[in-house]
């Protein structure tokens, strides 16, 4: 079988495809290249290399950067292995780097590779069917969101990763959906398509997620406008009819500059005469039903009579449903 390096090396040489891979060669690349046992002991017994995992080397004495280690986890794991989950995301542009995830790698269900240090390994049977057209393989960038969906241990963290992949812009909510369509026993599938839904009408973070399930539908109040573009920025989220603005940040401003963007955002706000109420990760996992609460009483400015649905008998949305304008 030929491996996905087998046409750089026969283009560029064994010297080459080691400057390509930033210094990291294995075995089997050697042994393609005609080299004798002997010659590859040599380097390793006078130190010049190290061995990174069981038949992968790198071939510099200096520290292992993180791409490297991607490269000689995927050598590692053999001529049929692809990066998945984290390691596939990441590479393909959907989430952020992270040099202190594991490498993921995924292998078909046939084979069975040994775990080692820093290397996840997991098996699938439709290996095959789930890989990107680009070197070195990698999954789908729907199925590298699956894959992290099946092992979230949280609805929570698999919504995150949805969102975050989303608004990337590199993978479409409908790609998502036909991939699951192949995965009848993922971990949080039930509850995937939802909130695939809401990502699809526009919310970009878990936090606004949190917020569209847990303030706007529990509690029955309009649906607001996500994402809308003005003065060259967008707002999370719009109620037109009532000129309110809701901004949701889950980050905790330490930072002078962004608690001055938030500021100067909010002042926009006022200046086009539009009310603004910001709420954080806290505000909207802890206390939805007081979330509910502000915003119906500040879209009754304008609908005296709008109503709401308190989401259990202790809900303070109750005390509002017979009171017109606050």
């Amino acid at each position: 079988m030929e491996w996905w390096w087998s046409g750089p090396l026969r283009d560029k040489g064994i010297d080459g495809l080691i400057h390509e891979q930033g210094q990291i060669v294995s075995r089997a690349q050697l042994l393609a290249a005609a080299w004798p046992d002997h010659r590859i002991r040599r380097p390793l017994r006078n130190r010049r290399w190290r061995t990174v995992h069981p038949g992968v080397y790198v071939t510099h004495t200096g520290p292992i950067g993180y791409g490297e280690r991607l490269l000689a986890a995927l050598l590692y794991a053999g001529p049929e292995a692809a990066w998945s989950h984290y390691t596939a995301a990441e590479q393909l542009g959907l989430l952020k780097p992270d040099a202190n995830r594991p490498v993921f790698v995924t292998v078909p269900e046939r084979r069975k590779v040994r775990q080692q240090d820093g290397i996840v390994i997991h098996r699938d049977l439709r290996w095959a069917d789930r890989l990107a057209p680009v070197a070195p393989p990698r999954r789908t960038p729907a199925d590298a969101v699956l894959d992290i969906v099946g092992i979230s241990s949280s609805l929570d963290h698999a919504s995150a990763v949805v969102a975050e992949a989303c608004q990337s812009g590199r993978v479409a909510p409908a790609d998502i959906l036909s991939s699951l369509a192949d995965r009848p026993r993922l971990r949080h599938r039930g509850k995937l398509g939802p909130i695939i839904a809401d990502v699809v009408a526009g919310s970009h973070s878990l936090l606004e997620i949190r917020y569209l399930r847990d303030v706007e539908r529990r509690h029955g109040l309009p649906r607001g406008q996500r994402q809308r573009a003005v003065d060259n920025e967008f707002t999370d989220v719009f109620y037109a009819g009532s000129d309110l603005v809701v901004e949701l940040d889950g980050r905790l401003h330490l930072v002078p500059r962004q608690r001055w963007r938030d500021l100067d955002r909010d002042n926009r706000a006022t200046l086009r005469a539009e009310a603004t109420l910001r709420y954080g990760w806290f505000d909207v996992t802890n206390r939805p039903c007081e979330a509910a609460v502000q915003v119906l009483q500040v879209l009754r400015r304008r609908t005296p009579f709008l109503t709401a649905t308190p989401c259990s008998p202790a809900c303070p949305v109750a005390d509002l449903r017979n009171i017109s304008a606050m």
